[in-house]
């Protein structure tokens, strides 16, 4: 920056000010049709795509990895690894949304046959698209996917040289995009992964994850389960051990099932890490939420009537205490588009027009405003009362 004195750089507006208006004065009559900046925001968000499921492949006894590519070839969207794929499954004539955390590396979806995977686990009963995907997804189905979203990503300005990597089930993908992209050379630091799985044959990604292991990136696998032939780590992801594996200036990231989030803050804690040096990816829908605090008990099993308004069209459909409203919405047929899913992007956002309901506290991104005018993120909210909300029309 060139500093030309004070009087002219205090006068500088009035400067720019002249040019821009000998600017328009000049400027030719014919409209400017090339608009290289509004081209690169829609190259990084291009909105919603059509993707195809071009293979299926088994990434541990109970999870597989399904591989996308955009319908009709191309590049895809870039994204930072860490980030996660919104995907809209349309099913039995209902449309559902779910994020997942992207295991695939960013290099790989701009290449000339680019794809982007996930890894999903099957679940344990709670999970009607995961077990969806493991049981009925087919090479050759189709699919809506939003890419590139979430801030779970390594940032060289605020983290660490050194991260550890804390993982629990099928919370390695978003590290797995990480160590692929790092063993790519398009990312620079180094990562230990510390993942914590039950048995020795479940262990998701694992020879993937062997084959990137070298300089920059350390698997250090952990096993809970009774296993005495096991030689590595046993039992969880400890204070301890954590200190083991870290450096004296470590960022740790944290990604796994919600029961691990809670042991490891307090784990965390104990290593006393300044709070900018810790990151956790997002909660996801709560699993129990009358566990959390402040939620009233005694109404977790009542089921509400739930009024949906859009525009000038009214439904009037069950809502069950224990789930949220955009579960609610979903059982019924009607379409809440939803990305994190977590409570905090606010792509969900509606507009509670009446009726009572307890907002999960944990990852509430609801700004200040939307709380004086009752506008509240459904995929976190639950209703306490018969409730009446205006969600968008699509």
């Amino acid at each position: 920056m060139k500093i030309k004195g004070f009087l002219k750089d205090v006068g500088g507006a009035s400067r720019v000010t002249k040019a821009r208006l000998n600017a328009f004065e000049t400027a030719s009559p014919r409209a400017e049709t090339i608009d290289p900046i509004g081209d690169v925001a829609h190259e990084w968000h291009p909105g919603a795509i059509d993707l195809v499921v071009t293979e299926i492949r088994t990434a541990s006894k109970t999870a597989k990895t399904v591989r996308f590519e955009k319908v009709g070839g191309g590049k895809l969207p870039p994204f930072y690894a860490g980030q996660f794929i919104s995907l809209a499954f349309t099913i039995d004539g209902k449309t559902v949304c779910r994020p997942y955390s992207i295991s695939s590396a960013p290099f790989e979806a701009r290449q000339e046959k680019a794809f982007v995977e996930i890894t999903v686990r099957r679940s344990k009963g709670d999970g009607f698209i995961a077990d969806y995907i493991n049981d009925s997804l087919k090479v050759g189905d189709r699919v809506r996917g939003s890419m590139g979203l979430g801030q779970f990503y390594y940032e060289p300005l605020r983290d660490a040289k050194h991260v550890v990597a804390l993982a629990g089930g099928v919370g390695i993908t978003p590290f797995a995009a990480m160590a692929k992209e790092i063993a790519h050379g398009t990312l620079d630091f180094d990562l230990t992964i510390l993942y914590g799985s039950e048995s020795s044959d479940d262990i998701i990604l694992k020879e993937e994850l062997e084959a990137l292991a070298g300089e920059k990136v350390h698997v250090v696998n952990v096993l809970s389960g009774d296993e005495p032939d096991w030689k590595g780590e046993k039992g969880f992801l400890t204070a301890e051990l954590i200190r083991k594996y870290s450096a004296p200036d470590t960022t740790y990231f944290i990604c796994g099932p919600q029961v691990m989030y809670k042991f490891l803050r307090s784990e965390i804690k104990k290593l006393n890490v300044p709070q900018r040096r810790v990151r956790f990816e997002m909660f996801g829908q709560a699993k129990d939420i009358a566990s959390f605090p402040g939620y009233p008990v005694e109404k977790k099993d009542e089921t509400y009537t739930l009024t949906v308004m859009r525009g000038i069209h009214k439904d009037e459909i069950p809502a069950r205490a224990c789930e949220s409203l955009v579960v609610a919405c979903e059982r019924a047929g009607i379409l809440l588009l939803t990305d994190c899913r977590s409570g905090e992007c606010g792509f969900c956002r509606t507009k509670v027009l009446k009726g009572e309901y307890y907002v999960c506290p944990e990852g509430d991104g609801r700004r200040a405003a939307d709380k004086d005018f009752n506008y509240v993120h459904a995929c976190a909210t639950y209703p306490l009362s018969d409730m009446t909300i205006k969600i968008p029309i699509e």
